[in-house]
This record gives structure tokens, sequence and C-alpha cells, in this order.
């Protein structure tokens, strides 16, 4: 039995690796719900909210494109952003995860569409590739895009304007 997952074993007979589109799907609903949340009453072009872990790490969520039936957001790490001065580019990107992210709102889903070096994250990979991606890369993009949204939902406290 291999340990990577395109070659199963199924009756004596290797089969390739096929997405579980029943799980991607309820993850991709899922955390739209919790985009929803995180993103609150921000739904305008260019609208940013903030959500501060700890004194190290913060996020970032940016509204960069809303159209009728759907909106994009960048949703990026700060953590040790201004400390990332004397460390070569390929290790302060590593340091400072992204991810584009559009949201539709007809099907309420959210896809990462994009995340750090991935432009397009396919739904399936062949394995091995020359970017080594694994061949479940959209499940796992959009597995660590719900663990994150937990996380700032969990933990992160935002600074809320009252109006008085």
């Amino acid at each position: 039995m291999s340990f990577f997952p395109n070659r199963a074993l199924v009756n004596g007979i290797r089969k390739n690796y096929q997405p579980n589109l029943v799980s991607l799907m309820s993850l991709c609903a899922n955390n739209y719900m919790l985009l929803l949340k995180v993103l609150a009453d921000k739904t305008a072009l260019g609208d940013v909210r903030h959500f501060f872990i700890s004194d190290l790490l913060s996020y970032k969520v940016t509204i960069t494109e809303v159209t009728p039936y759907t909106s994009v957001i960048c949703f990026e790490q700060e953590s040790l952003h201004h400390r990332l001065k004397n460390i070569a580019s390929v290790v302060a990107s590593a340091l400072h995860p992204r991810m584009t992210i559009r949201l539709y709102h007809d099907a309420r889903m959210a896809e990462v569409l994009a995340t750090q070096d991935i432009r397009q994250v396919k739904p399936r990979y062949d394995y091995p590739n020359s970017q080594m991606h694994q061949q479940d890369e959209k499940q796992q993009t959009n597995q660590f895009l719900n663990e994150w949204l937990h996380l700032c939902l969990r933990l992160g406290q935002v600074n809320v304007e009252l109006h008085s």
C-alpha cells in the first residue's frame, strides 16, 4: 500500500486519485458561513478587518472585488511582517501566508483561488509534479482556510468603532 493517495489499490487494481467532491463542497459551504462571521458588516470594496491573536500574530481580511453574485477577499497573516527585513524574500514569503478567496453568494460557498506560490489551485494534481503540489492540494488549502477562520473566531480580537 502506497503512502501517497494517487494510487489506491481497489480489488488488486491501481486506481488514480479522485477528489471527494462531497467533502470539498461541504468544506466550501462551511468556509462561506465562517467568512460571513469574520467579515461581519464589512461588505464594500476595500473594506479591511484585522484580527489580533497575540502580540506577534494577527490576520487581515481585505475585500478586493465585489460583483452582484461574488466577492473576492484577500486573507493574510501579518505576524512578524515588520521583523522580516533582513531575511531572504523566499523565506519571508513563506512566513507570510496569504490566500485569495472567492465567495459565491448565490451558492453560499467560498473557494480558495490562490495561495502563496500557487496562482490557481487545481482540484487535482498528478503526482509527482514539478512544483511538488499534493494531489488533493485544493482540499488541503480549503481545510487550512477553515482552520484559520476557526482560529480568528475563537481567539481573535477586533477593534470595533463605537458610535455615539
